[in-house]
């Protein structure tokens, strides 16, 4: 699982619907051309989450800290602030077993409605959930959802950290 947070945790991506479906598109056309598969994301206005496998990490999290440079110096052309720090440092967590990827799958899914964002996590425009939700059907979901829930899944992430 990669994870990244704007810098300050502050809602960059989140400027406006556009730049989420735009950053959302170039992140997960970079993740589809490079990584075998792309499990399920999610882009939030301050952060985001992609499950994916890779055969080289450190690779991919070079070409993700590119989209992030160029990413950053648009935004900031855009908002007439050169320079400003937008993106803190991607981190990775290797899945350790199945249990910990179908409660990551949960957990990147159901982010938006954790944040607030939305009241159901299929409704969040910026995620593959409803494409998650067709693929494997509801049944299969909600058995996933109460075989691996969350818990406290994330509670002691700190982007600060990042």
């Amino acid at each position: 699982m990669i994870t990244a947070a704007c810098f300050e945790h502050q809602p960059v991506v989140g400027v406006s619907d556009q730049r989420l479906a735009d950053f959302s598109f170039d992140l997960c056309s970079l993740l589809n051309e490079n990584a075998r598969q792309l499990f399920s994301w999610v882009v939030l206005p301050n952060h985001y989450h992609v499950l994916v496998d890779s055969i080289d990490i450190l690779a991919l999290l070079k070409l993700v800290g590119r989209l992030h440079g160029r990413s950053s110096y648009e935004w900031n052309r855009e908002s007439g602030m050169r320079g400003r720090r937008v993106w803190c440092n991607a981190c990775e967590t290797m899945m350790k077993s199945d249990r910990h990827f179908y409660a990551s799958v949960n957990y990147v899914l159901n982010n938006p409605v954790h944040h607030g964002y939305c009241e159901k996590w299929t409704d969040w425009p910026f995620s593959n959930a409803s494409e998650y939700l067709e693929q494997v059907g509801r049944d299969v979901a909600l058995a996933r959802w109460r075989s691996y829930p969350l818990y406290d899944y994330g509670a002691s992430w700190d982007p600060s950290e990042l």
